[in-house]
């Protein structure tokens, strides 16, 4: 048995193994083809016939299936907050981080509206992505005061002050 690459891979993907020629092949999953796609962990084998009704049966090729990381994003506080706050957005463990905004690290600090992902890869060298995370940012209210007359008169006089809009 031959293999197209390596046996031992991650979750979600796959090695074809194929058998030396013969005139029939049954493989120890039941497959009846030369070459197989393998997903799943396990030992295979296939015995092969050959014109004159010969058959042998190969040594067991051992193919692993590491596991993909939990891939998940947790915040520190509301993804939804004002101009010039912040939110920690904190990775699920691994040993490695990719965010979509280009940083490495495990939490990274969050000023402005976005949507953030990570790329999670944990020690087998396998990597799952994250669902995205939107954080909103509202902009600050204008914070002006206008006068109705002048600022300075004579006591017993008033003047009206009116802030700008808001609730």
């Amino acid at each position: 048995v031959t293999a197209n690459g390596t046996t031992t891979f991650c979750q979600g993907d796959t090695v074809i193994l194929t058998s030396s020629a013969g005139t029939s092949y049954l493989w120890n999953n039941g497959a009846t083809t030369r070459s197989i796609t393998v997903k799943t962990a396990g030992s295979y084998s296939v015995k092969v016939t050959n014109t004159n009704n010969c058959s042998a049966t190969s040594a067991a090729t051992a193919v692993t299936v590491n596991t993909l990381p939990s891939a998940t994003i947790s915040a520190s506080g509301s993804t939804t907050f004002c101009q010039g706050d912040s939110v920690i957005l904190t990775s699920s463990a691994g040993v490695s981080y990719l965010w979509n905004n280009g940083k490495t690290t495990r939490s990274i600090t969050v000023k402005t509206a976005g949507s953030y992902s990570v790329k999670v890869t944990n020690t087998d060298n396998c990597s799952a992505t994250s669902t995205a995370t939107a954080v909103t940012v509202n902009i600050l209210p204008s914070a002006t005061i206008s006068a109705s007359g002048t600022t300075t008169f004579c006591q017993g006089d008033s003047v009206i002050l009116t802030s700008s809009a808001g609730v």
